[in-house]
């Protein structure tokens, strides 16, 4: 008997809280309830095979930016059989039609802001249909979203299989071009489940919709908010100040954010503790935690149960969580905590051995929330799932509680004088000195060392420190083959991908140019 397809997921949550707010976009102000959101995306559902002629398995992408009309995609998709395609805001052209043409996707749906970038690269991407979402009738399209669920009837599609494709991701090409992530119906009810189980989101939550809706970290708002009762805010992209101002307004209590994100709140002019109280949960994760920040939000924010989640596109988002409990335990702050239900984490060396709790090896991953494939990439797909474990190419280890540490992506160790550096523990203790805004450490060519270890440094505004202050600064905590041989300031921000992670393949290709 089925169980893990969507149909069963929000068409019974849609019965018992249907008089309930769903969602509210903040940039349109319209309240949708759980009824008029079952109606929407039914009718959805139905006008994307009988309107646009997409048959459950074809793929439908999504550019555009975080709104209620994104959350009834998603859901209307599920429902349909037709496998979504969430586009990264931040794709060049060249990327986005590698990633449409590769997937063989005909239909977009964008909006007045990505509607452009979307016409350049249509003809070259094979795109037939361009449906634009809210008031954009000047921009270049076909179809518009609302006439588009006008034309839809109130029909329920027919339930797909649990092993068919939902969701086709693509990874952020922080290593060069993306490549699509096949998630299915059963893997994201699966992950349904880790999230409410793991997470707490209780029925008056009303959760804040900040991370872009293309990313695997958004799925607690597409997939576990939903079926709780609760409630969404969605505001169209990150921006502290719009950020504070509808935390403050609108009570929102629930979140997740990345720690980037949470920095650029701290440093916006704007911000002061009391307008982000009313904020009661917030998860984070991403990339690691600087310890000042993660203090400052404990001290600033005390109301907060902080929590954190680790995962990635290919495991449906979520691997392990760390507590609010687990972060009262200041042994256990450096973790990334202990694996969700059904999921086992084990590391290895590079002969696939497990080894002993305490060292350092590749965290692999078994877990029935994990992709079934990279698109078209069947070699690629086998040497992820080597030996029954997916590959995360993250460095880390457990401890004898099972507590997961990470270290490094493994790609971003650096090797100098033949021994390893992990660039996270270095940013660690770069990050702690109270000049620091941003670091991001990378291995630079060197003749005697081969690799030597350089620091990419972004200042507050009106703080000052040299290079040999924040070098004299590091080897006070790590070892002196650790600490970096140089420091660059840069008076810009580092380059962030479009999940607000650093993007060190651009800082290091000048560097590592024809070599």
């Amino acid at each position: 008997m089925k169980e893990l397809v969507w149909h069963r997921q929000i068409l019974p949550a849609v019965d018992r809280f249907a008089d309930r707010s769903l969602i509210t976009d903040a940039h349109t102000g319209v309240t949708t309830t759980y009824a008029q959101h079952g109606e929407r995306i039914v009718r959805l559902a139905n006008a994307l095979t009988t309107e646009l002629g997409l048959q459950p398995g074809d793929r439908c992408a999504v550019l555009a930016c975080n709104s209620a009309a994104y959350e009834e995609l998603y859901h209307a998709c599920w429902l349909a059989g037709v496998v979504i395609n969430p586009l990264n805001l931040r794709f060049a052209a060249r990327e986005l039609t590698h990633v449409l043409s590769d997937s063989t996707t005909t239909v977009v749906f964008t909006d007045p802001i990505f509607a452009g970038v979307i016409d350049t690269v249509r003809e070259a991407a094979g795109v037939k249909t361009v449906v634009m979402i809210g008031d954009g009738a000047a921009a270049p399209h076909d179809v518009m979203y609302d006439a588009l669920i006008a034309a839809g009837k109130d029909s329920v599609p027919t339930e797909p299989e649990e092993s068919d494709p939902a969701i086709l991701m693509y990874t952020g090409g922080t290593t060069g071009l993306p490549k699509g992530v096949v998630l299915d119906h059963r893997a994201l009810c699966l992950t349904t489940y880790h999230i409410l189980i793991a997470s707490r989101i209780d029925e008056d939550d009303d959760y804040l919709v900040q991370v872009p809706m293309f990313h695997a970290a958004s799925l607690g708002a597409i997939v576990g908010m939903p079926l709780t009762g609760g409630q969404l805010t969605t505001i169209p992209f990150f921006d502290p100040g719009a950020v504070l101002n509808v935390v403050e307004t609108r009570g929102c209590s629930n979140t997740i954010m990345v720690p980037t994100m949470i920095a650029m709140m701290f440093a916006h002019p704007d911000y002061a503790p009391e307008r982000f109280t009313r904020m009661r949960r917030l998860t984070y994760g991403a990339s690691p935690m600087p310890r000042p920040v993660l203090e400052r939000l404990r001290r600033e924010q005390p109301q907060l149960e902080i929590s954190q989640g680790y995962g990635m596109t290919e495991s449906a988002a979520l691997v392990s969580i760390l507590t609010a409990e687990d972060h009262l335990r200041e042994d256990k702050l450096a973790s990334a905590g202990r694996p969700v239900a059904g999921t086992t984490v084990e590391i290895q060396d590079p002969e696939g051995q497990r080894v002993p709790a305490g060292t350092v090896g590749e965290v692999c991953i078994r877990g029935g929330q994990f992709m079934t494939e990279y698109w078209r990439r069947p070699e690629q797909t086998e040497e992820a799932f080597a030996g029954g474990w997916y590959h995360s190419g993250d460095a880390g280890y457990l401890d004898d509680e099972g507590y997961l540490f990470l270290v490094d992506r493994t790609k971003d160790m650096i090797v100098t004088g033949g021994e390893n550096v992990y660039s996270t523990e270095v940013e660690q203790a770069l990050a702690s000195h109270p000049a620091v805004a941003q670091v991001a450490v990378i291995g630079i060519p060197d003749d005697v060392w081969v690799e030597a270890v350089h620091a990419v440094v972004v200042l507050h505004p009106d703080h000052t420190v040299t290079e040999t202050e924040l070098i004299e600064h590091a080897r006070g905590q790590i070892a002196a083959y650790k600490t970096p041989k140089s420091v660059a300031f840069r008076e810009e921000p580092l380059p962030l991908s479009g999940a607000m992670k650093v993007l060190k393949r651009e800082l290091r290709a000048p560097f590592w140019e024809g070599r």
